[in-house]
């Protein structure tokens, strides 16, 4: 199985980066992952509507170029569906099946995505209706995954 994480913006926090670190190394034995961090737009103090939007396609702009046209794409957004792990990792496994071995799940900045990424995602999906930071989400994304995989080998979750 082979996930891409395309998102927008560096991670700072320690704590972040040590979480994400384990789950990539958990993920090893049973999925490639590649992580596309690109940068932030500079967003005006004050944007107005125009300006934000003009933001969020450049950054859609630049996340699209990184996506390839034979993976199953995942848009995650705060209106998308909400998934149990248990669906995702069932439409995931539907999904192999049906010729796509990559998976890319978008993550917008701190502003959010452009309408283009989410028309071109297959499925947006979100992980609530609260809202998280753009470098939590990575966290918890790749927690996902890892479980995913578990529940797709039928182990048992530990952390």
């Amino acid at each position: 199985m082979k996930y891409h994480i395309i998102t927008i913006g560096k991670i700072k926090e320690a704590y972040l980066t040590a979480g994400m670190n384990e789950f990539l190394k958990r993920m090893k034995p049973f999925a490639q992952v590649e992580i596309t961090v690109l940068a932030e737009e500079k967003m005006p103090a004050r944007p107005s509507p125009a300006e934000k939007m003009q933001v969020l396609e450049k950054e859609g702009a630049k996340m699209s170029a990184h996506i390839r046209d034979t993976s199953y794409i995942y848009a995650l957004d705060v209106q998308g569906r909400l998934l149990s792990s248990e669906c995702l990792a069932a439409q995931m496994e539907e999904k192999s099946v049906h010729g796509y071995s990559e998976f890319t799940f978008i993550i917008g900045g701190p502003f959010g995505l452009a309408e283009s990424v989410r028309t071109r995602a297959h499925q947006c999906i979100s992980f609530g209706r609260m809202t998280f930071t753009h470098q939590m989400m990575r966290l918890l994304l790749l927690e996902q995954l890892y479980r995913v995989n578990k529940i797709q080998r039928h182990e048992p979750y530990h952390w």
